[in-house]
């Protein structure tokens, strides 16, 4: 038969070929037949076997045939790992000793080998039975041999598995550390309009106060007297103290009120107050009337503002919803303001009052472009000519010398019709109406000028609308403490035992659910009442009003500057929380989430 293309018979050498076969001839044949010797006749019939018989590869220490020299087998696959013993492979095996535990290294294993190795011996030393006295063949003895070697072997194997294996420290990890515990939210300082609060265990305890808690609650209030709560509760229904804190979390102050209407959310709730009497709608007195009482009451918040005896209050217009914060919260040394959203009109009405504020998202959509390659350079005109009518940059001239600077260069300026003055100030104008009523146009005041913006509310005529259902009606007033004019008003709470579906069934959840204007302080106080009392296993559902969720803004200059916040009238760990810089941006906390009293939580 012919060879294949490209096949060559002689693709090993022959010299290795032989020596190869050779060195298997050798060590099959040693084995068989004793070179010399009186014993070599006992086995007349057996002749050394052909240098091409192979025999199966046996592992062991030592094959002793009857009567014949101890000569060690060589192993031809002693240079590769997988003919290694199995024990070798299991240099590491726990052991259990009791109640200690410690590992068998190689010297251990090799012991137990060396036993394996003097049973044999022993076992071939005694010859007994028909085998000794009428002398078998190689064969029998080998294969003998080999059965008592894997039995010993089998037996050493099947201790080893079972004593128990030493697990790898990345194994034990995840089990054995515990994740990391996080005890306290991040601030949010826009307004909720719903807290929806469930729990394993129940909320009943939250209804029905006695006269006496209620009584004890509101005069705690009132006086800003605070009591921390423990740590655990085992019957909250029965503790009088923890149900009072919850009825002084509860507090809130606001100006107006009117009790035949909801007067927040302000912003989209014309039907909240449509078919609702309004008898300042068409009477200018009663208009002057509610504005002069709005204005001192506006007056006395900006004072205890800036001595330090309320930490923030919010003023909620039927366009815009201004927070103004104490000097030492959200991680700035003076009094802030952010207002949200706002137009291009109020924005020109107050730089024309000299309010000076700034545009932090503006500013950082501006440079996320800059940063951005590969992008037209008209988005980034569009956003340097927004800034630039924003911050009242260089006058109409200059812009228009600029716009037609290259005319001038092609000398057929005076061929063109030049647009007026009003036509290039629309223009400018359309970029900056393109972030009006949006969280981009959200208005950061800081330091003096706060107290220009609190003089602008007060006489601008836009903060009140001059038509619709909130006609003639000054924006509503929120503060955690009291102030002049101020009617004292409290969450609506409810509480309702549901059954929620699981896999395995169903399962009996409590439910509560309170409404209304939350502060930021009023949220930090309700969750640490139910840290204790649910024993650190709760959840909470926030609804935010959407205008709001972007003061969580972080647009100040902070500075490590120590101020005395301590009769500013809220628990000190509600003032720890609200001290920290804002984190989250232009979002606003979703969802709360605690378990084995580490918090969780989406935004």
């Amino acid at each position: 038969m012919t060879n294949p293309s490209g096949y060559s018979p002689s693709f090993k050498r022959p010299a290795e070929i032989l020596r190869m076969r050779r060195s298997r001839a050798r060590s099959v044949g040693g084995l068989l037949s004793p070179s010399s010797g009186p014993d070599s006749s006992e086995n007349p019939g057996q002749t050394r076997s052909s240098p091409g018989e192979i025999r199966p590869f046996s592992p062991g220490p030592r094959l002793l045939g009857r009567n014949s020299p101890a000569r060690k087998r060589r192993n031809p696959f002693a240079s590769i790992e997988n003919a290694h013993s199995p024990i070798k492979k299991k240099p590491l095996v726990l052991k259990d000793d009791g109640d200690s535990f410690f590992l068998a290294r190689n010297s251990d294993l090799v012991s137990e080998n060396k036993s394996v190795e003097s049973r044999l011996t022993d076992r071939e030393g005694c010859p007994s039975g028909s085998d000794s006295s009428s002398g078998s063949e190689p064969d029998r003895n080998r294969d003998s041999q080999e059965r008592l070697l894997d039995q010993d072997f089998l037996n050493v194997e099947q201790e080893a598995a079972e004593r128990p294996l030493l697990k790898s420290p990345q194994a034990i990890a995840p089990a054995s550390i515990a994740p990391p515990t996080c005890r306290e939210y991040p601030a949010d300082w826009s307004l909720k309009t719903r807290l929806l609060f469930t729990s394993p265990l129940s909320l009943t305890w939250t209804e029905q106060p006695k006269a006496q808690e209620e009584a004890v609650g509101l005069s705690n209030s009132c006086r800003a007297q605070f009591s921390a709560p423990p740590l655990s509760l085992q019957d909250p229904q029965s503790c009088s103290d923890t149900r009072c804190a919850f009825q002084q979390s509860l507090v809130y102050w606001q100006h107006p009120s009117l009790p035949w209407l909801s007067l927040f959310p302000r912003i989209n709730a014309e039907r909240n107050f449509s078919g609702k009497g309004a008898p300042w709608a068409h009477d200018a007195a009663l208009q002057q009337s509610l504005m002069r009482e709005w204005s001192a009451s506006l007056s006395s918040l900006y004072s205890l503002l800036k001595s330090k005896r309320c930490p923030y209050f919010y003023v909620c217009s039927y366009q815009f919803t201004v927070l103004f914060r104490a000097a030492g919260l959200a991680g700035c040394d003076s009094i802030t303001a952010v207002v949200s959203p706002t137009t291009l009109g109020l924005r020109e009405a107050m730089k024309a009052e000299g309010i000076e504020f700034s545009l932090p998202l503006v500013k950082v959509r501006k440079k996320r472009l800059d940063l951005q390659d590969g992008l037209d350079e008209e988005p980034k005109r569009a956003c340097l000519k927004e800034l630039e009518a924003e911050g009242g940059g260089g006058g109409e001239g200059d812009d228009e010398d600029d716009s037609f600077q290259w005319l001038k260069e092609m000398g057929v300026q005076d061929k063109i019709k030049k647009p007026d003055g009003i036509t290039i100030k629309l223009q400018k104008d359309a970029h900056s109406l393109s972030v009006d009523h949006r969280p981009e146009s959200v208005v950061c005041v800081e330091g003096s000028h706060t107290f220009t913006l609190i003089n602008f509310l007060i006489n601008c005529k836009s903060v009140v609308a001059s038509t619709g259902s909130q006609a003639g009606l000054p924006p509503t007033l929120l503060a955690p403490t009291a102030f002049r004019g101020a009617t004292l008003h409290t969450l609506k709470s409810r509480s309702v035992n549901v059954k929620n579906q699981v896999k395995s069934g169903f399962q009996n959840v409590s439910s509560l659910e309170i409404a209304g204007p939350v502060l930021p302080s009023s949220l930090h106080a309700i969750i640490g009442l139910l840290r204790s009392a649910q024993k650190g296993n709760f959840s909470v559902s926030l609804y935010t009003h959407a205008p709001t969720a972007v003061m969580n803004v972080n647009a100040f200059e902070h500075k490590d500057t120590t101020v005395d916040l301590s009769g500013i009238g809220l628990p000190p760990t509600s003032v720890d929380q609200l001290q920290q810089p804002p984190s989250l941006g232009q979002s606003a906390l979703s969802h709360i989430s605690m378990n084995d009293y580490s918090y969780s939580w989406r935004s």
